[in-house]
């Protein structure tokens, strides 16, 4: 027979419940405690044990029993008469769950099994559940979530998230015979009720909103950045072209070509590839209208058909202030290639980018969709015929993006060009440029080097994975994997200036390779852990505006400048407070090698903002 005694602690799971009937032998009777009114419950009133532990076994005696049977026999009989004639005696012990921990959401416990109470065996004194293992002799045991306290009677709690059986990723917090799973900020519960997954779909859309916290020019009328107005509306070329509009590169106010192109680029291609992930998350809209923002622009820049504005702002008048974009007033000179001083690296990588964006408007304008496909096609000329690197022909530019190259933008190009197109002249360009070029250990995916994206980009155009496989993964992902410094808490580190910009580039191609059918699960999961540690593994985030202790002094002007009407000045740079307005999305440049991170607005190389860190990382994202 089975009976409960008095009892302050509760509990039963699925796990502890088969545990107790595989220890049931043949002849032994359960005895199981009953509740009183000072029993501890979870939040919600039910038992709650989640975790596996041993249940606790006790055996006594009783003499008393033996010598007044009768007696007690004619006493029970009584009272089970009692019971018969109207009074239904149980008591709700919880329902069963047999998955991981079955927390109905992030703090919430789970409800126990159903257990009916009977009559009490007189000399069993244990404190949860008595096993009659023959006559007279029992055994104590615990409900799930307990365990036998040294007396071998009484029951003692189980901390679970002490003791590292929670299975909890994150947070876990002990509950009297249970506990809770949780998530930090940032991230969502997964159907398992213990996994936490980093809520991807936000950080996607916050990402835009740091782009058109970049814009420049005039607002477009349902422009989301409450603290941005019109800016630099007047900027212009040699004989007063229209140069308005594009994005600001960082935390200045310049706008610079090849940083500009490579964003516009490779933000397009992540739209491209994984549309659904923008769709999901209910951006087609707002990523189109970003694209758009860099490509209206480079139309304007292309004046003539030989001739290209790479930059505008002169970098050392810029960094001489300090204030709102929309306050500006110092001289903004334009600076442009042309036959006589070629820049086929940036007017290369604007061609790529405009060949990649007719493809992402093809569905949804495609009549703009031609006018880009049009303008890609003639830029790709002029690069073509007129070679040379815009920093050797600008020497602005060269003060702050200092080209290494452009054979590798032309192959970019010409990739993508095919892409669009499908006609063999391109791809046949394209591997004349990377013929010409020597192909080594690329130092890093980003503005000066796309040669690990038109290495990936002709891995599939052509299917040829064994010449251009090798240039992806052992001169590339595998090097960054397995051979360059990690912090020690797992950051791939290529270099202090920005250190999350190399990581989330390569994570990028890293996933692109494993989109393409190589290296699958490998190369995912290494991409993940780059990623996440963007988002908040190690207990910060280093996107603004998510997760958990997200940075709040991005080295940036305008996110820096308090309400109006009050002036912004360079005060404001070194102020020890949290930017008055939020730049929502930005990444962050990131840690040191020692994953030593200091939130310091005057410190460009852990708080710079620029289009191409963000596109790296958002890339991975998507």
């Amino acid at each position: 027979m089975t009976s409960l005694f008095p009892s302050n602690k509760v509990g039963q799971a699925s796990l502890k419940l088969e545990n107790m009937q595989n220890g049931h032998a043949k002849g032994k009777k359960d005895h199981k405690v009953d509740i009183d009114n000072n029993a501890k419950t979870s939040n919600n009133g039910n038992a709650n044990p989640l975790s596996p532990s041993n249940v606790g076994v006790g055996v006594l005696k009783s003499s008393f029993l033996a010598r007044h049977a009768k007696l007690f026999a004619f006493v029970v009989g009584i009272v089970l008469a009692l019971v018969a004639v109207g009074i239904a005696v149980g008591v709700v012990i919880g329902k069963g769950n047999n998955n991981k921990g079955g927390v109905k959401d992030k703090n919430t416990t789970i409800d126990e099994p159903t257990t009916t109470l009977e009559p009490v065996p007189v000399g069993c004194q244990c404190e949860h559940i008595c096993t009659e293992i023959s006559p007279d002799v029992f055994e104590c045991s615990c409900q799930v979530g307990y365990e036998l306290d040294t007396d071998g009677l009484s029951c003692k709690d189980i901390d679970e998230c002490v003791n590292g059986t929670s299975g909890c990723d994150h947070t876990c917090t002990n509950t009297v015979g249970s506990y809770t799973c949780s998530c930090r900020t940032g991230s969502l519960m997964q159907p398992d009720q213990h996994t936490c997954v980093y809520d991807y779909n936000d950080v996607l859309s916050k990402s835009i909103l740091f782009y058109d916290a970049q814009r420049s020019g005039k607002m477009p009328d349902d422009y989301r950045i409450d603290w941005r107005r019109d800016s630099a509306v007047d900027d212009h070329g040699d004989n007063g072209e229209d140069l308005s509009g594009g994005y600001y590169d960082a935390g200045d106010h310049l706008k610079l070509g090849l940083p500009m192109a490579w964003s516009a680029g490779v933000l397009t291609w992540g739209f491209i590839e994984f549309r659904d992930a923008y769709e999901s998350a209910g951006e087609v809209e707002n990523m189109l209208s970003v694209i758009k923002g860099f490509t209206d622009y480079f139309i304007k820049c292309h004046t003539d058909t030989n001739e290209f504005y790479v930059h505008v702002g002169s970098v050392t008048l810029d960094h001489q202030y300090w204030g709102r974009a929309d306050d500006m007033t110092m001289e903004r000179p334009a600076y442009k290639v042309n036959e006589t001083y070629p820049g086929s690296d940036c007017v290369g990588d604007t061609a790529a980018a405009m060949a990649a964006a007719s493809i992402a408007f093809r569905d949804y304008d495609s009549t703009y969709s031609d006018i880009l496909l049009e303008e890609a096609r003639s830029l790709y000329t002029f690069a073509s015929n007129y070679t040379g690197k815009y920093s050797d022909s600008v020497a602005e530019a060269k003060k702050v993006y200092e080209s290494s190259k452009y054979q590798d933008e032309l192959t970019w190009a010409a990739c993508w060009l095919y892409k669009a197109t499908g006609e063999q002249y391109y791809l046949d360009e394209a591997l004349v440029w990377f013929a010409a070029a020597p192909q080594p250990k690329s130092y890093a995916f980003g503005w000066d080097d796309t040669s690990v994206g038109h290495r990936l980009l002709l891995l599939e155009l052509t299917g040829n994975s064994g010449t251009y496989l090798k240039y992806v993964t052992t001169k590339f992902v595998d090097n960054y994997m397995d051979n360059l410094p990690k912090t020690p808490l797992g950051l791939v580190f290529r270099n202090e200036w920005g250190s999350l910009r190399y990581a989330s580039a390569a994570a990028f191609a890293a996933l692109m390779t494993a989109h393409y059918g190589y290296q699958t699960t490998e190369y995912i999961d290494w991409a993940a852990s780059q990623l996440n540690y963007a988002l908040g593994d190690t207990g910060r985030s280093f996107v603004v505006g998510f997760g958990e202790n997200p940075p709040e002094r991005p080295h940036h002007r305008g996110s820096s400048c308090p309400d109006r009407p009050e002036e912004c000045k360079f005060r404001h740079l070194n102020l020890d407070a949290p930017s008055p307005q939020p730049l929502t999305g930005a990444l962050v440049g990131g840690p040191n090698a020692n994953d030593e991170y200091s939130d310091d607005r005057s410190n460009y190389y852990t708080n710079e903002v620029t289009l191409d860190y963000n596109a790296g990382d958002r890339k991975s994202v998507v």
